[in-house]
């Protein structure tokens, strides 16, 4: 199937991305992936995105932004990408003129577009524990800034050592009544400033060389199991009571599919030009800004943002993605 705009992701950026170019006559096509609606569907309710001042059920908002796209004729496909190939700078122009992307749905169906808009997100880093799979979403959290509200005066238990979860931390003490931060080193890794926020703050509880055994409660997080190592063979347990337990130990970009053919930092996250939405290809050498513009693909959301992950962040990108893209194509 041949198509002007092909758009990888279902969250705020895809869907925001189609909605944009769905009005500029760009035919897209969204490939939804397998967490329909995106990272946010993992949360309860979103109380701060602009439009809806009850607060909204994420499966909500994001549906009313799918049906938003599919009035101005985007064209849905459920499945997985499995295989993409891009067509380098050094492969286009000359007398074939421009050659399309490729893009594989479930290793069968075969997409040519124009233009691709890679909004595939981030997901959070967990323990692995059974019951943060229990309690996700009744008290467990990847993000402070998205559920602390919902924690206003109660006691929550912070998970890292970073300057991430030492920001958390900050933004929970000025919320709750209590923050633990729980440490599996004997020390923050965090930065000397966020160290001495942290360690000053009389709200915050540093517990070092400790390590999250279990979550407990009855329906909801009431509780956590920790154990305290004080030496390779000395081991103490203690339970704490919180109502909140939140994960601050980093994220995974979605972005493994496009390694071979996109610039990515260290950490994985999609290198965009000038804070827009602009892909480079490879090679590329990162802090230099040397490379070329890989044309026709474009980056959206918490897959090309280290920084924000915030759903009216990632819909702002997925707006400018879509408009970078109509530009582009236009330019065919």
């Amino acid at each position: 199937m041949k198509v002007k705009c092909l758009i990888i992701g279902s969250g705020p950026a895809g869907y925001t991305a189609a909605i944009y170019a769905s009005r500029a006559n760009l035919s897209p096509v969204l490939i939804e992936g397998p967490q329909l609606g995106g990272q946010l569907t993992t949360t309860t309710e979103v109380e701060n995105f602009p439009g809806y001042p009850d607060g909204v059920e994420p499966f909500t908002m994001m549906d009313d932004m799918r049906r938003q796209a599919e009035r101005f004729g985007t064209q849905f496909v459920s499945g997985i990408v499995t295989k993409v190939e891009f067509a380098l700078p050094s492969l286009q122009g000359g007398a074939g003129g421009r050659l399309p992307h490729k893009v594989w749905v479930e290793d069968t169906d075969l997409y040519e577009a124009d233009a691709v808009i890679i909004a595939t997100g981030a997901s959070a880093k967990y323990l692995g524990l059974e019951s943060e799979r229990t309690y996700r979403g009744r008290g467990v959290s990847a993000c402070a800034t998205c559920d602390g509200f919902f924690y206003r005066k109660k006691t929550v238990a912070v998970v890292g050592g970073g300057d991430t979860a030492c920001e958390e931390a900050n933004y929970l003490a000025g919320l709750c009544e209590k923050v633990y931060m729980i440490v599996r080193k004997p020390y923050l890794r965090a930065s000397a400033v966020m160290q001495e926020r942290v360690l000053n703050n009389p709200k915050i509880e540093v517990l070092f060389e400790h390590n999250t055994l279990q979550l407990t409660g009855e329906g909801k997080v009431q509780g956590a199991d920790l154990v305290y190592r004080k030496g390779e063979s000395d081991e103490e347990q203690r339970h704490i009571a919180i109502d909140g337990f939140f994960l601050a130990i980093g994220h995974h970009p979605n972005t493994e599919l496009f390694k071979d053919y996109v610039a990515r930092d260290a950490e994985g996250y999609i290198i965009v030009k000038d804070n827009g939405t602009q892909c480079f290809s490879l090679p590329f050498r990162e802090g230099q800004g040397v490379g070329s513009i890989l044309p026709g693909v474009f980056a959206a959301g918490d897959c090309a943002d280290p920084h924000y992950r915030q759903a009216v962040v990632a819909a702002g990108s997925g707006a400018k993605a879509a408009i970078e893209a109509d530009k582009y194509i236009k330019s065919l």
